[in-house]
């Protein structure tokens, strides 16, 4: 589905010298946690939908073009406060979570001009950074049916 920008954000997204840049903002979502984790790459806080997101400096890097690969977008935040540490800890590692990258201007941050939510995985830690992949469930190698009868698995049945 493609993304529909207002035309702010296009003559932005269209200009070699934009007057205002887009803020890219990230909410991380888990299953276990009561409120999203909201940062945005910038210097300072912003409020954007009645939502505060925290300056956190973070790198996302796009995903590469190869051929029978699922492609991948790459995650790094700066482990700052240490909350994504306590939340990896208290999560198992954070299987299951989600990660909703949001694009919008400074002057209107209630408009999100782009907005996907994508699936982390490969989730790892140190003490300068949190590391994850980012991509969508490759749903199409999955087995049809949780439990299938043949002589492996059921050997009694035949």
């Amino acid at each position: 589905m493609p993304n529909t920008y207002t035309s702010a954000g296009r003559r932005n997204l269209l200009a070699t010298s934009a007057d205002e840049p887009f803020l890219v903002l990230l909410e991380i979502q888990h299953p276990e946690l009561d409120e999203p984790v909201r940062v945005v790459n910038d210097t300072v806080n912003i409020t954007a939908r009645g939502n505060e997101y925290v300056a956190c400096p973070f790198e996302l890097v796009l995903p590469d073009d190869v051929a029978e690969q699922v492609p991948k977008a790459q995650l790094r935040v700066d482990n700052i406060g240490r909350e994504l540490t306590q939340w990896l800890e208290y999560s198992r590692g954070g299987k299951g979570a989600k990660c909703r990258i949001i694009q919008c201007l400074r002057s209107d941050p209630d408009v999100f001009e782009y907005d996907m939510t994508l699936d982390m995985s490969g989730i790892s830690i140190d003490n300068l950074a949190v590391t994850a992949d980012l991509g969508f469930q490759n749903t199409l190698m999955l087995p049809a049916v949780a439990v299938r009868y043949d002589p492996k698995s059921t050997p009694g049945a035949f």
